[in-house]
């Protein structure tokens, strides 16, 4: 049985909730730790964020084990993402409302098939500005909630692999067996009001809050570098089609070589910190004052 040495560094892998910042689950988990120790803060960093609105793969470092954040942070990454067809939001996912709906009628299976092609292999893509990215030392959304204008460079970046899994279009006579299950995950995302952050800033329209079983959408496995933006590629993914989309469901299932199945449920975390054997600090002391 693994005997875990966090003051000395570990790496860890959960599986973020939905609503929940990185920095929620660095909080819990950090907070919990340095309780189980004995002492007043444990240092835990993440490597690479995940926006409150997706879920999945999220990687802690402990102790010495934060050094390794930005090796473990410039792993491939593999997504699910959900795209809802036929409108636009400021942001490209449900935190905003609707600003825009499109035509869908003329899309068709292979209409979409021949665009994801293009999106294969080394792309250039600009960031959304409801984004982290840095504009002469601000951050690119802190610009856009002072009302002001901010524009975003084009990144390359890789995406290894695009998988069309699942289409829906209602209207064609297309019909997917899964319609059910992802309108009942389109529902729960959107009903959310608060994140655990801002909770006037952070509250999701309720315009948002769609019957998804009967509206056009598609979901996509992605393989990508590091830097890319899946809101930004629903954003040119809709472009692409000739109309609009915007994400309605996002998982990250791998970072790396860590899946998914690898990964602690977050409703187990405070239980898992106290239960795990751990090198207890005394034995840390002891072990300091030997070398």
């Amino acid at each position: 049985m693994k005997i875990y040495n966090f003051i000395e560094g570990e790496v860890l892998a959960f599986d973020k909730p939905l609503t929940w910042t990185s920095f929620n689950l660095v909080k819990v988990v950090r907070n919990n730790l340095s309780r189980r120790l004995g002492i007043k803060r444990l240092k835990v960093g993440h490597a690479g964020t995940l926006d409150p609105l997706a879920s999945g793969v999220m990687i802690l470092c402990t102790g010495k084990c934060t050094k390794l954040i930005d090796q473990l942070q410039s792993g491939t990454k593999e997504y699910v993402a959900t795209l809802r067809l036929g409108c636009t939001t400021p942001s490209f996912d449900a935190e905003h409302p609707i600003d825009a709906t499109y035509p869908t009628s003329h899309i068709t299976e292979a209409f979409v098939q021949e665009v994801l092609s293009h999106f294969r292999g080394s792309i250039w893509q600009v960031p959304p500005v409801y984004s982290a990215c840095k504009v002469e030392g601000r951050r690119a959304f802190d610009y856009i909630r002072q009302g002001e204008e901010v524009e975003l460079k084009a990144k390359e970046l890789v995406i290894d692999e695009l998988e069309l899994l699942d289409l829906h279009l209602p209207e064609q006579g297309i019909i997917s067996l899964h319609a059910p299950e992802v309108a009942k995950m389109a529902r729960e995302d959107i009903r959310i009001k608060d994140y655990g952050r801002n909770k006037e800033s952070y509250v999701i329209a309720e315009a948002t809050d769609i019957d998804i079983a009967r509206l056009p959408y598609l979901q996509i496995r992605v393989v990508c570098s590091k830097g890319t933006y899946i809101r930004a590629l629903a954003r040119d993914i809709g472009q692409a089609l000739n109309s609009g989309a915007y994400l309605i469901g996002l998982r990250r299932t791998r970072v790396g070589d860590i899946r998914i199945e690898d990964c602690l449920p977050v409703e187990n975390v405070e239980q898992w910190c106290y239960s795990v054997p751990i090198v207890e600090q005394a034995e840390q002391d002891n072990n300091l004052m030997d070398k």
